[in-house]
């Protein structure tokens, strides 16, 4: 039997469950390599804006059945609602069972104060024009779909995977300008408000500084994404960390036994009906 990673805290964000982006089995070969106490969803989780019938497949079914399987096990699981999800808002501070729906959260860590929300308040095309900023969504998934295809040439070639994206954002001066901007924002609000930490996603790109002004400081922390930089935040001995997918040498850890051979149908059913697990009837008795 493989041993899981205990953490305190883990913090996922911008999944985007339902899309061709989304890398759900790397995201599930994460969440069955740990034993958080608390996991955090911060937003973009399931991406409604662009959700389609069409596109849901079995592997994004798996990371909803793990993510009711960890409350089921008495996992503290906060959503955080995004962006991309915002149709949750109408159910903010719904609790059912160990799950919580929220808009933003703070924590008290270790004498400390994390301030965590997904980061699209501070995004004015969001506000101002959502039609535009759907396009875009709809643009930027279609850039990841192509993306697949030339790192599937550049397999074939055995040459190194390329990020078209990445590349874009990074040349970009307004993007540049825009993620520099919005990590300042963040983070001077939240040394005005006293926090010690403030915990973000939305613009999908990992992060952790200590950013400081003439009023103070505090550290700046962002989740990533499962798009394309396969990233979570973790807490745990007092201190944070970026989990890299692609750079943390675990075990291989993948899909649990139960859930491998699983048919689509039982699948979506075990979704519907979460079923309590042995340690939580041994506790109830």
């Amino acid at each position: 039997m493989k041993l899981k990673r205990k953490v305190e805290i883990a913090v996922i964000s911008d999944v985007h469950l339902g899309t061709y982006g989304c890398h759900a089995k790397q995201l599930l070969t994460y969440l069955n390599s740990i034993e958080p106490k608390k996991l955090i969803l911060n937003g973009d989780i399931i991406d409604i804006w662009q959700f389609s019938k069409r596109y849901f497949p079995k592997s994004h079914l798996k990371v909803i059945k793990k993510i009711m399987d960890f409350a089921a096990d008495g996992v503290e699981v906060i959503y955080i609602t995004g962006n991309h999800d915002e149709i949750l808002r109408r159910f903010t501070d719904t609790t059912i069972g160990n799950i919580s729906i929220v808009n933003k959260i703070v924590l008290n860590l270790d004498g400390k104060k994390a301030w965590i929300f997904h980061g699209d308040v501070f995004d004015v095309s969001i506000q101002n024009a959502k039609w535009l900023a759907k396009l875009g969504g709809y643009g930027y998934d279609f850039l990841i779909l192509l993306n697949r295809f030339v790192n599937w040439i550049l397999e074939c070639m055995r040459k190194e995977k390329y990020s078209l994206s990445k590349k874009i954002k990074n040349s970009v001066k307004r993007a540049v300008k825009y993620i520099g901007d919005f990590e300042e924002v963040a983070s001077d609000l939240a040394i005005e408000n006293g926090y010690d930490y403030v915990i973000c996603g939305h613009i999908h790109q990992p992060k952790m500084l200590i950013k400081e002004n003439k009023f103070g400081k505090t550290m700046y922390l962002n989740s990533g994404d499962w798009v394309e930089n396969f990233t979570a935040l973790e807490y745990q001995f007092k201190r944070w960390k970026i989990y890299n997918y692609n750079n943390d040498k675990l075990s291989p850890f993948f899909v649990d036994d139960d859930l491998k051979d699983m048919e689509i149908n039982d699948l979506i059913a075990a979704i519907t009906v979460v079923k309590p697990s042995e340690n939580s009837k041994k506790s109830a008795n």
